[in-house]
């Protein structure tokens, strides 16, 4: 499910009327079960990575918050460092690490097969994995007090609006949002929906009309002079000129 299409499109309107006639208590629930089946949409089986993820920061957040002084709060923070950053590692980095020392070592005359892993790219997994990362440090840096209710955090590093595609939250501004009661306003929604219209735009009218362009240059660069390549990338950058 993407963002510019029909399939979201009636997805989001679904979410947002149903948040809106939903008592406070029950609206987080009901969003962090659609931001799972957003992201289960993909491949179900990767809603589990970003479970993982989300039990390792809250539990090492946890600990943090028992320990008043920062130094005793550093291994916690190790350890969620460790953990998360070898899941990213291993489903994002793995195959060029092991092919790039393949390549070093085969110039000195050590030969051997390249592991690599047939596994599919999971979907913004450096997004949500960063996320989780910066509650851990923000926690241990004493900028956020632990947070306990772990349905609350699970819909921090879940939210689907900002899942795929970012921008990557701090747990200072995002956190707090999740409690607060939200009533329906009609000025609010207009201009919600007017920025959102407006990033249509600019990705589907602009952005994707200039990758017709631009992507043929980027992907065999030297086939092309430098005042091509200057075209490109200036085209690269208008969405974000505008």
């Amino acid at each position: 499910m993407i963002f510019n299409s029909a399939t979201f499109l009636l997805f989001f309107c679904v979410v947002v009327t149903i948040y809106f006639l939903l008592p406070y208590r029950a609206k987080w629930i009901f969003l962090l079960a659609a931001s799972y089946y957003f992201y289960m949409s993909w491949k179900p089986g990767y809603a589990l990575l970003i479970a993982i993820s989300t039990i390792i920061t809250y539990f090492t957040g946890i600990k943090m918050g028992q320990k008043p002084v920062q130094k005793d709060r550093l291994k916690y923070l190790i350890l969620s460092l460790i953990l998360n950053l070898s899941l990213l590692g291993t489903f994002k980095y793995f195959n060029f690490i092991s092919l790039s020392l393949h390549a070093v070592l085969s110039r000195f005359n050590i030969l051997y097969d390249a592991a690599e892993l047939n596994i599919i790219l999971p979907v913004g997994i450096s997004f949500y994995t960063f996320q989780a990362l910066s509650y851990s440090i923000d926690v241990y840096r004493g900028d956020k007090k632990p947070e306990h209710h772990f349905g609350i955090y699970a819909l921090y590093v879940s939210f689907f609006p900002q899942l795929v595609a970012g921008p990557i939250e701090r747990s200072t501004r995002l956190l707090a949002q999740f409690f607060r009661k939200h009533e329906f306003d009609y000025d609010r929604v207009v201009s919600g929906l007017r920025l959102m219209g407006w990033g249509f735009f600019k990705k589907v009218v602009v952005a994707d009309r200039l990758a017709i362009i631009v992507n043929p240059i980027y992907d065999d660069p030297q086939q092309y002079q430098g005042i091509t390549l200057i075209i490109a990338t200036f085209f690269f950058c208008v969405p974000n000129l505008l």
